[in-house]
C-alpha cells in the first residue's frame, strides 16, 4: 500500500498515532464488506442528527443545507451502485463520512459533533432491525394465511393425530393447520414485542458518558420515528440486547418452519402418502429417475441450524463484555443479517409452497381406521356412565388387547363383546367408537370437533383481516 493510501481513517481522527496501521490489520478489522447494507439508516441518522446540531447553532443553515445534500447525492450512487466503498475507510460510518468530506469540504468535519460511531451505529443496527421486524411480521401473515386457507379448504376431513410417532386420536386436518396458526402467531408477538423494546433511540449518547455540547436527544428520535430515548449512556454504547432478542426470535420461526418440514418431509413419502407437494418445489435424483424429492423443506429444516448458530453467535459474543463498547461488537451484525436473510427466505418460499400443496384426504382418512384411535372416546364413555377414569384406563387397555388377539379394531366388537369388560357398557357405546363421532365429541375450547375448528377458522380470517 503506498503512503498516499495508508492510513486515510487515522487522518479522520486526529493526530493521536505516529506509525501507520498495517495492511494486514486494514483488512482484518474492515466491516465494510457486510455493514454497507445500514446505509441508509447511516444516511437517516446523520440528516436527523445534523437538523439537530443546527437547531442548537452548532451547524449553520448553509451548512445543514450542504450536509444534507451531500448525503442525498451518496446516498443515490449508493442506490446506483456507483459508490466506491473502500476498505481501508473500514465501515459504512467512515465511508460515509469521508465522501461527504470530499464533496463539500470543512462543513462535512462538524456533523460529527456531539456523537461517537459507538452511539451511531447503534441507531444505525437499530433502525435497520425495526424494519426487519417489520419485514418478518409481514411474512408471517402471509404464512399464517396460507395456513387458514388450507384449514378452510379441508374443513371437515379427518386424519390421524400423533403423539411418539404414533397414531393416538383423529383430528381434523383443519385443526392441524390451525395448530400452525397458532405457532406462528406467537411469533408475529414476539416480534411486535422485539421491535417496541428497541424502538428507543441512543444517538447522543456519545461514546459511552454523553455530551457537553447542546443537543437534543428527543428531537433526533422524533425525527427517525423513535418512541423515545434510551436512559444510560453507559448501558446505550454497549447494548446488544434488541439484536439478541431479534434473533432469538427468528432461531423460534426457523424452529417452527423446521417442525412443518419434517412433517411434510414424511408425509410426502410413500410410508404416509398424506400430501402431494407440488413439482415445482421438488427435484429429481441424478441417478433414481423415479425419485420426486422435497428439497424446499428439507432445506428449510436445514437452514434452522444456521439461525440457532447465529443465536449462539451473538449470546457468546456478549457473555464475557464488560461495558461499555467493545471492539467485539463489530461480529455482531453478520449472524444477524444471516439470521435476516434466512429467515425470510424460508417464510417466502414455504408459505408459497402451501398454496400449491395437496392433502391426500382418502389416504389421511383410511388412516384413522386403525390403531384403536377410538380408545381414549371409549374410557371418556366410561366416565360418563360413573366409572372412575384410572378403572376406565385400565378396561379399555383389556379391550384393546383383546381386539390385538381378534385382529380387529374397537369398533368391529359386539355389544356383547364389549360387556364382557364392564357392565357399564350398553348399544350407545358405538357413537363414540366412529372416528366422526370422536372428532365432534371434542368440543371443549380449543378441541378438534368441527364446531370448535369452524369458529377457530372464523377467528383467524377476522385477525388476518385486521392486520392485513
Amino acid at each position: 500500500m503506498t503512503d498516499k493510501n495508508i492510513n486515510k481513517s487515522k487522518k479522520l481522527w486526529g493526530g493521536r498515532f505516529a506509525e501507520t496501521t498495517a495492511a494486514s490489520v486494514e483488512t482484518f478489522t474492515a466491516s465494510i464488506q457486510y455493514d454497507s447494507r445500514l446505509y441508509k439508516y447511516d444516511i437517516r441518522g446523520s440528516k436527523a442528527h445534523a437538523a439537530m446540531l443546527a437547531d442548537q447553532g452548532i451547524l449553520s443553515p448553509g451548512e445543514q443545507e450542504a450536509i444534507v445534500a451531500g448525503l442525498s447525492e451518496i446516498e443515490r450512487e449508493i442506490e446506483a451502485e456507483t459508490f466506491e466503498f473502500k476498505q481501508e475507510l473500514e465501515d459504512i460510518h467512515m465511508n460515509i463520512e469521508k465522501a461527504l468530506l470530499d464533496r463539500i469540504g470543512p462543513a462535512g468535519a462538524k456533523l460529527h459533533s456531539a456523537r461517537s460511531r459507538n452511539d451511531q451505529v447503534a441507531v444505525d443496527f437499530k433502525m435497520y432491525l425495526r424494519d426487519q421486524c417489520s419485514q418478518v411480521i409481514e411474512l408471517l401473515d402471509g404464512i399464517n394465511t396460507a395456513f387458514v386457507r388450507l384449514a378452510r379448504k379441508y374443513l371437515g376431513h379427518v386424519m390421524p393425530g400423533y403423539t411418539h410417532m404414533q397414531r393416538a386420536q383423529p383430528v381434523l386436518l383443519a385443526h392441524h393447520m390451525l395448530a400452525y396458526y397458532e405457532m406462528f402467531q406467537r411469533d408475529r408477538s414476539r416480534m411486535i414485542d422485539c421491535r417496541k423494546r428497541m424502538n428507543l433511540s441512543p444517538l447522543g449518547c456519545g461514546a459511552l458518558a454523553g455530551t457537553g455540547l447542546p443537543v437534543d436527544r428527543e428531537q433526533v428520535a422524533k425525527a427517525l420515528d423513535f418512541d423515545g430515548v434510551t436512559a444510560n449512556s453507559m448501558d446505550s454504547a454497549g447494548d446488544r440486547d434488541f439484536a439478541i432478542e431479534f434473533t432469538s426470535n427468528c432461531a423460534m420461526i426457523q424452529l417452527h418452519l423446521s417442525r412443518l418440514s419434517e412433517e411434510l418431509v414424511l408425509w410426502s413419502g410413500q410410508e404416509f402418502s398424506f400430501v402431494d407437494i407440488s413439482d415445482k418445489f421438488c427435484t429429481g435424483s441424478s441417478m433414481m429417475p423415479q425419485k420426486k424429492n422435497p428439497d424446499i423443506p428439507e432445506l428449510i429444516r436445514g437452514k434452522s441450524g444456521r439461525v440457532v448458530g447465529s443465536l449462539m453467535s451473538l449470546l457468546t459474543l456478549m457473555k464475557g463484555l464488560p461495558l461499555t463498547y467493545n471492539r467485539d461488537l463489530q461480529e455482531d451484525k453478520e449472524p444477524v443479517f444471516d439470521a435476516v436473510d434466512t429467515v425470510s427466505s424460508s417464510l417466502s418460499i414455504m408459505a408459497e409452497l402451501l398454496d400449491n400443496l395437496t392433502f391426500n384426504t382418502a389416504t389421511m382418512a383410511k388412516a384413522t381406521e386403525a390403531g384403536f384411535m377410538t380408545a381414549t372416546d371409549l374410557a371418556d364413555y366410561l366416565v360418563l356412565k360413573d366409572v372412575p377414569f384410572r378403572e376406565a384406563h385400565g378396561i379399555v387397555g383389556r379391550v384393546v388387547v383383546y381386539c390385538l388377539e381378534k385382529g380387529c379394531e374397537l369398533e368391529n366388537l359386539t355389544v356383547d363383546e364389549l360387556i364382557q369388560f364392564s357392565k357399564a357398557i350398553d348399544k350407545d357405546v358405538f357413537e363414540v367408537l366412529s372416528v366422526d363421532g370422536s372428532v365432534n365429541s371434542r368440543i371443549s375450547i380449543g378441541g378438534t370437533s368441527l364446531q370448535r375448528v369452524e369458529e377457530a377458522i372464523a377467528e383467524a380470517e377476522k385477525q388476518l383481516r385486521i392486520i392485513s
